[in-house]
This record gives C-alpha cells, sequence and structure tokens, in this order.
C-alpha cells in the first residue's frame, strides 16, 4: 500500500511539474505526436504570401525540403529570422529549399494573420515561401509544438522522409556564437550521401497559438 501511496505522489508530481512547464514561453519540448525521424511526410497544399497555394509536390528537382513552423510575432522566430533566410540561400539551388509554415491562430495572435504575413515577408525581403496554415492541419500532422520548429525532409524515390526534426541551431540569442548547425549538418550530410549524425534535438520558442477545441 505504501508503494502505491508513492507511486501516486510522484506521479502527481510529474504532472504538475508538466503544467507549470507548459506555461513557460521558453520550456524545451519534443513533440510526441506527429512525424518523427524515418517517417513518410505527407505533402501539403498551402497559400503562400504571393497568393498562390504551393505544395513539395511543386518542386520536382528538389532533393528535400526545410519545413520551418514560424511566425511572424515570436522574439524567437524574429531571432532566427535572417538564419532561416540564410539556409534557404545556401541550400535552394543545392536542392533543399526552405519552406516556412505560420500556424498560429491569428483570433489569439493578431499579429500572425495571413495580412500581417504578406507585411512582414515584403518587410523583411523573404526569399522563402511563407505559407498560411490556417487550419493547422499540417502542424497537426507533422507534430510541431514550438516557433520555430525544423522538419528536414529527403526525397528518397516518390517518398519524403524525415530526416531531422528540431532546433536550427544550439544559440538562438546570437548568431555569432553558434557551435552547433543542426540543420545545415543534416542537410549537408544528406548531400553527401552520408547518413544524418544528428537526426533529433529539442525545440526551444514560443508555443504554438492552437484553435479553441
Amino acid at each position: 500500500m505504501m508503494k502505491k501511496n508513492l507511486l501516486l505522489a510522484f506521479g502527481l508530481v510529474a504532472v504538475a511539474a508538466v503544467l507549470f512547464a507548459s506555461g513557460n514561453k521558453e520550456v524545451i519540448v519534443s513533440s510526441t505526436d506527429g512525424f518523427g525521424v524515418g517517417d513518410k511526410a505527407s505533402d501539403f497544399n498551402l497559400i503562400n504570401v504571393d497568393g498562390k497555394k504551393i505544395s513539395m509536390s511543386n518542386y520536382e528537382s528538389a532533393k528535400g525540403f526545410i519545413i520551418v513552423f514560424t511566425c511572424n510575432t515570436c522574439p524567437f522566430s524574429k531571432m532566427y529570422e535572417k538564419r532561416i533566410d540564410q539556409l534557404n540561400q545556401k541550400y535552394e539551388p543545392k536542392g533543399f529549399p526552405v519552406l516556412a509554415i505560420n500556424s498560429n491562430d491569428k483570433s489569439k495572435q493578431p499579429g500572425d494573420s495571413y495580412e500581417e504575413m504578406i507585411k512582414r515577408a515584403k518587410d523583411k525581403n523573404y526569399s522563402f515561401p511563407y505559407l498560411y496554415d490556417e487550419s493547422q492541419s499540417v502542424v497537426t500532422a507533422y507534430g510541431a509544438t514550438r516557433t520555430p520548429h525544423v522538419y528536414v525532409v529527403s526525397k528518397k524515390s516518390a517518398e519524403l522522409v524525415v530526416s531531422y526534426i528540431g532546433a536550427i541551431d544550439d544559440n538562438h540569442k546570437d548568431a555569432n556564437a553558434v557551435s552547433k548547425k543542426y540543420v545545415e549538418d543534416a542537410v549537408d550530410n544528406l548531400l553527401e550521401g552520408k547518413p544524418v549524425k544528428t537526426t533529433f534535438t529539442k525545440a526551444i520558442g514560443c508555443t504554438i497559438k492552437w484553435k479553441e477545441a
């Protein structure tokens, strides 16, 4: 009986810790739902800031994609904004373009509406598509929980395979102080035909702003 009571007590403490952490914007989390490394990723068909619909199937010559769940308003996304653009400029010519996706509910975060996405993309002169996942079906399928949250997918025959999930690098505050470039390393491994050395890291950033159930 005593053992059962102790287990119950530990369980309550664990639940309380999770609930406390969920209210902290900077908590580091990993997804328990959605795609995992090695899974077949699903394509999508989302509206870009230029008004056109974009799918991964549009990129017939692509070798893979750097899919970044991000937004306009999150401080972490803003810190990574330039680095995301640099990723696209470096890897799009090599066959791994960036596809950025905003899935935040605009009723909870008006600054992340489609209209505001258009303004920010123009203001910052994004070199990559910035797609609106208004229904949140894509973020739900992939299992992203933070902004930014990255999924590197590679083409294998006719399939899209998740090869890396997590953070862009190991220093969100200072791009000049980065020592581990997770996304770059993963894409470089894939381009060299080698196994991805680091396939998963924990994403850090603001929580996705979900619609009310």
